[in-house]
């Protein structure tokens, strides 16, 4: 558990590590990044991009990824919102 002491709320509190969920969350997000990058820089060539075969997708599977994680977003933002009325409810 967290101890907290009062008066030492401040900016340091946000980039703390003891306790966040910051160097967890790094390990997933960082290779991911890094992954993305090496291939944005890498398709700018024209050339490699047509070696690959992707200088031509189709728009509809992105079409379809972009919906997809648009639906999942409003519902969790759904969630998250009335499972906090109700703790509001519950005071």
């Amino acid at each position: 558990m967290i101890k907290y002491r009062a008066g030492k709320w401040g900016i340091g509190f946000a980039f703390r590590l003891k306790g966040s969920v910051f160097p967890r969350a790094v390990v997933f997000a960082l290779p991911c990044a890094c992954l993305s990058a090496a291939l944005h820089i890498m398709l700018q060539d024209e050339e490699t991009a047509a070696k690959i075969g992707v200088h031509n997708l189709n728009n509809g599977a992105l079409q379809g990824f972009y919906s997809v994680l648009g639906f999942l977003i409003v519902f969790r933002s759904q969630q998250a919102y009335s499972r906090w009325w109700e703790g509001g409810g519950l005071l």
